[in-house]
């Protein structure tokens, strides 16, 4: 029983991390409809650049900051540049982004090497604990990651729910022409959504090295994460990004802790259940 517990809390660590990098790719590509597959280079190089930041500064908040931050300014000058210049075509997204993967990696190869890194927490965060669940000994550093996890979730789902800038983007990606004839910029709505979605991989990229280290393909990892995400929680659904990051990250270390032989064919389970009995998502709107 303890050794499951573990392996749960390291499942729920697991989905802390592919939520904040399926949450940015909702927003991006779920409710902005934007085929964006560098999602998962973003992440990457933001964790590179935090690794890099937290080596020169000795400070593990100032390379997190970094990394998201970064990686926000990146996404701001892709969507006003490349993104823009496509002219919301899918098709040009996808072959265009897929092309700027292989961009961003070799930038990253060429800079920080293809020896896989880690990033360090610091102080009780490097530390462990005993928790009250049957006297389990525990990283604070997991814990830590669970619990920002939680805060951003909570903070993301007032924002699109409950507040005006919120309701513009759902009115926006359903209906833009009327969005914009009541006076609302869409565009800079759209621009600002597309930079929150990169923070959030960059942020992400940082978290993850700590527990799934930086090296060359995490990108593809993570964005594989991300689209079954995306199809077992519903395309456009935030809250669909919680639960498929929740059932995502269980099912891939409970296949990695006791089938270690199909580890990696496991997380396909969940994808293709889900499509074959509800296509549109678990928390995904009907397909019409």
């Amino acid at each position: 029983m303890a050794e499951f517990l573990a392996q749960t809390l390291n499942g729920l660590t697991l989905a802390g991390v592919i939520f904040l990098v399926s949450s940015g790719f909702t927003l991006i590509f779920g409710i902005m409809r934007v085929t964006n597959l560098s999602h998962g280079a973003v992440y990457l190089l933001g964790g590179y650049i935090g690794y890099s930041v937290i080596a020169a500064t000795h400070s593990f908040f100032y390379g997190l900051i970094a990394g998201a931050l970064s990686m926000a300014l990146f996404g701001l000058l892709l969507e006003r540049t490349l993104i823009t210049w496509l002219g919301r075509s899918e098709m040009s997204e996808l072959l265009a982004t897929l092309g700027l993967i292989y961009v961003l990696d070799d930038v990253a190869l060429a800079i920080w090497g293809g020896t896989p890194l880690t990033i360090n927490l610091p102080g009780v965060l490097g530390q462990s604990s005993t928790l009250p669940l049957a006297g389990i000994v525990y990283p604070n550093g997991r814990l830590f990651i669970l619990g920002v996890s939680v805060i951003i979730a909570i903070g993301l789902y007032y924002l699109l729910r409950r507040t005006r800038v919120g309701a513009i983007i759902r009115a926006g990606v359903d209906d833009r022409e009327m969005v914009g004839a009541l006076g609302i910029n869409v565009r800079l709505v759209f621009a600002l959504v597309f930079t929150l979605g990169t923070l959030l991989a960059g942020f992400a990229g940082v978290l993850g090295g700590t527990v799934l280290n930086l090296y060359t393909g995490a990108d593809s990892d993570i964005l594989l994460f991300a689209l079954a995400v995306v199809i077992v929680g519903g395309l456009g659904s935030y809250e669909g990004a919680i639960l498929g990051s929740i059932v995502i990250g269980l099912v891939d270390n409970y296949g990695t802790a006791y089938f270690p032989a199909i580890a990696y064919s496991a997380l396909f389970i969940p994808v293709i259940l889900v499509l074959l009995i509800k296509p549109q998502g678990l928390l995904g709107k009907p397909i019409t």
